[in-house]
């Protein structure tokens, strides 16, 4: 990447989280000036007409292209996100490597931890910088929480708690889109909200070491979509067929270090939209945090005067949230979290120094769900593969 004012971005997919990208980017040169970067939207691509039409006159990209491959092969373009759906991430995240490209890629990273293990290997080969998309552990609420654990005000960490439960699955009668296809999205809530908890968890507390697991699917047949769908909102036609993955899983775990945990997710939830949650527990105190509640931690310390939770308004000091609000009280949203995300990713691109997420951590959240795959399949406790590479879980907080 050159070192003059603009950044070339291309887009592979144009759909929701592709659109969040595309403000993330634009949203640096305001809460991020320090980076120096001017984003310029080069190409956009999506095999979707109106989507295409969309990213130029929406979001403000130069063109749009049907073919991916255009992206990578553009000169102008400097940085990459893939946005598609999990059965394509594999292919595309091996190609961006392979063209030299830094890539910022949605989670889970692949279909499968061998998928993962392919990206991986790719980006080691190539050795160009990545992010992958686990903003929540971006939250100045979480970051809060791991300053506290990190630190050691909360003593020695005993156990951890931690659920990830949605109803954007509940309907029976939504249709069966690629979601709920082994062959092309892997797992179910294992990949799709539990990888994002267990990155939380080893980012606040440490590395999970071994997993013991079961899961659960409750609808086991959903309707066919209609012509063209591909997403959570498709239309159904009257013809059926099988779930492929779990609607519903539930781990324990061991850290590294012998503090224990468990954690469950649903996406069939009935109540729950977005109940994201994270809990951990010390010998002098613990703290709680709930994405729903995303600007508050709930924090109790032995010695401080009420006996019970105190809740801290997250304000200025706690990770990037003086960036986006004044002070406690304001809150911040979903989209900054996206917006801290691209300026770790420009950022690590611009040193040339892994600050954001990586796919290593991406491999590290995919090795757990292996494990808990196979605990799933034989009941029996499983080791959690170690990964080589520049995993940034342990790393300080990275400064822009």
């Amino acid at each position: 990447m050159s070192s003059v004012d603009t950044v070339g971005v291309g887009l592979v997919s144009v759909g929701w989280m592709g659109r969040l990208h595309s403000r993330a980017y634009r949203a640096l040169p305001d809460h991020f000036p320090e980076l120096g970067v001017q984003p310029r939207l080069v190409v956009a691509a999506d095999p979707v007409e109106a989507a295409r039409d969309q990213a130029v006159t929406r979001l403000g990209y130069e063109r749009a292209v049907a073919d991916w491959h255009e992206v990578l092969a553009d000169p102008a373009v400097e940085v990459v996100s893939i946005c598609s759906p999990n059965f394509l991430h594999r292919e595309m995240a091996v190609a961006a490597a392979e063209a030299g490209k830094p890539f910022w890629i949605e989670k889970p990273m692949g279909r499968y931890a061998s998928d993962s293990r392919q990206i991986h290997e790719a980006v080691q080969r190539a050795g160009v910088i990545t992010s992958v998309g686990f903003n929540y552990r971006h939250a100045p609420a979480v970051e809060r929480a791991r300053e506290l654990v990190r630190s050691g005000r909360l003593g020695r960490i005993t156990n951890v708690r931690g659920s990830l439960l949605a109803d954007y699955s509940s309907d029976p009668a939504a249709a069966l889109t690629w979601r709920f296809e082994r062959e092309r999205a892997g797992s179910g809530v294992l990949g799709d909200l539990l990888s994002h908890g267990l990155d939380l968890a080893q980012y606040v507390v440490g590395r999970i070491a071994s997993v013991s697991a079961l899961a659960e699917t409750f609808i086991t047949e959903r309707p066919l979509p209609g012509a063209g769908i591909v997403d959570r909102s498709a239309a159904a036609t009257g013809e059926r067929k099988p779930v492929e993955n779990e609607d519903y899983a539930a781990l324990l775990f061991r850290f590294e270090d012998g503090a224990v945990g468990t954690m469950d997710s649903s996406r069939v939830m009935r109540g729950p939209h977005a109940e994201y949650t994270l809990e951990v527990y010390g010998t002098r105190g613990s703290v709680r945090w709930d994405f729903q509640r995303l600007n508050e931690l709930q924090v109790f310390l032995d010695g401080q005067e009420v006996d019970g939770y105190a809740t801290h308004y997250v304000a200025p000091g706690d990770g990037e949230f003086a960036r986006f609000q004044p002070g406690a009280g304001t809150a911040m949203g979903y989209d900054d979290l996206k917006t801290i995300e691209a300026a770790q990713f420009v950022a690590s691109v611009r040193r040339g120094e892994q600050l954001a997420p990586s796919v290593a951590d991406g491999l590290a959240a995919a090795s757990i769900v292996e494990a808990a795959e196979a605990s799933i399949a034989d009941g029996a406790w499983h080791d959690v593969a170690r990964v080589d590479g520049p995993v940034t879980t342990d790393a300080a907080a990275p400064v822009m």
